[in-house]
């Protein structure tokens, strides 16, 4: 069993709130690491039929009968046990009497800010990263500045991409293409039934599908519902509902700095490469090398690695991307506050030229840039220095 990074606050916040929640997309391990981190905690799936309607005729005998040290599943599902919740922790505020998993942001945040604020602590978690894959700490160069310059894997870059990085697939040697279209069927189409009451699930999925060939492309919400046949309000419905699912994310254009011609509408990405690259019916890792997406695919694995990287240490994800109407752009963007901002340009090859370095230099010879640093990550597996740049390989990411 892989240890997630995120357990050791879980542990922390357990000592701390009467109630701490872990949301994530489905699959993405809650279960098993609230099981594992308390394994003296009772564990109640409110995904059950009769525990459910328990929950929801009888909240006060529920919460009766499950008090202290127990563990509610996807409680998502009973959303009028939240009230309930805080009238129960008001009267006994003792630290780590709930745990509350859930795989819909959207619904489960809502409740808690109104009813249980100050009452719990939120955690998130994505699937696997690749550094709780490999069994290493965190890597974060771009916070630390130190780099710890480990091995490369055994699998292939290509691999981790298709295969993506849920931990069911590796804890039971599955089959990406069967599990992605068992995950896009019985998960996400379920939570958008249940969000949306969506009747035409066929739409949806040609929605997914359209959205896989522009992952890391800059969102156009009139274009896609032409596209589909559907209203701009619509897709921008359907798009909440798969950024609150842990789907997808939106990487928003950074542009309070620096000048005034500046791209502000955001891009979209895929918070997981094999659902990306099931929805680009990509089937074998030989396929990938040469594939006309293999720059948005290899952008997905490096923003989710981030992402993952500070939601599994307890962080928000202070990431942006920058990009002028000349056409000089920065991949990603870390906003360290004070108007310092850390560039990161995405790059599949597997070798660099200097081309591959120049939207860095021009943006670090802006006027007025306090950075003097950047850093590339890439498709290789050297680790190099050029002058004030780092370059990192796709596996030394996070």
């Amino acid at each position: 069993m892989l240890k997630r990074h995120l357990a050791l606050y879980l542990k922390k916040y357990l000592k701390k709130y009467p109630i701490v929640s872990v949301t994530g997309p489905r699959q993405s391990g809650k279960t098993t690491l609230t099981q594992t981190t308390c394994p003296d905690y009772k564990y109640v799936s409110l995904e059950e039929p009769d525990t459910l309607e328990y929950a929801l005729s009888d909240p006060r005998g529920f919460l009766e009968a499950y008090s202290e040290n127990v563990i509610f599943d996807e409680v998502q599902q009973a959303p009028q046990l939240f009230s309930y919740l805080q009238g129960e922790v008001d009267r006994n505020p003792t630290p780590g009497r709930f745990i509350l998993t859930g795989s819909q942001q959207f619904l489960l945040n809502q409740k808690i800010s109104q009813t249980l604020a100050g009452r719990i602590a939120r955690l998130t978690l994505l699937p696997l990263s690749l550094a709780e894959l490999m069994e290493r700490p965190k890597q974060s160069f771009w916070e630390s500045g130190k780099l710890d310059k480990t091995l490369p894997p055994k699998s292939t870059l290509y691999t981790y991409l298709l295969s993506g990085l849920y931990p069911r697939l590796y804890d039971y040697d599955l089959d990406p293409q069967q599990f992605f279209r068992d995950y896009i069927n019985t998960y996400v189409t379920k939570d958008l039934q249940q969000l949306l009451h969506v009747g035409d699930l066929r739409s949806f999925q040609n929605f997914l599908r359209l959205l896989a060939g522009r992952c890391g492309q800059r969102v156009n919400l009139t274009s896609l519902g032409n596209d589909l046949g559907v209203t701009h309000s619509t897709i921008k419905r359907w798009l909440s509902v798969l950024e609150a699912s842990y789907i997808l994310t939106l990487l928003e254009p950074y542009y309070q700095n620096f000048n005034k011609r500046l791209v502000k509408s955001p891009k979209i990405y895929f918070l997981d490469p094999g659902l990306l690259c099931y929805l680009l019916r990509i089937k074998t890792p030989e396929d990938l090398q040469f594939h006309p997406q293999i720059g948005g695919i290899f952008e997905t694995f490096v923003l989710s690695e981030m992402i993952k990287t500070y939601y599994h240490h307890d962080q928000e994800p202070p990431l942006y991307f920058w990009q002028e109407r000349s056409g000089q752009e920065i991949d990603i963007m870390i906003d360290h506050g004070q108007s310092l901002l850390f560039p990161i340009e995405v790059k599949s090859s597997q070798t660099l030229t200097q081309r591959h370095f120049d939207h860095l230099h021009y943006w670090l010879k802006i006027e007025k840039n306090p950075q003097d640093k950047g850093c590339l990550i890439y498709g290789g597996k050297e680790w190099q220095k050029r002058n004030q740049i780092q370059v990192i390989p796709w596996y030394g990411i996070s």
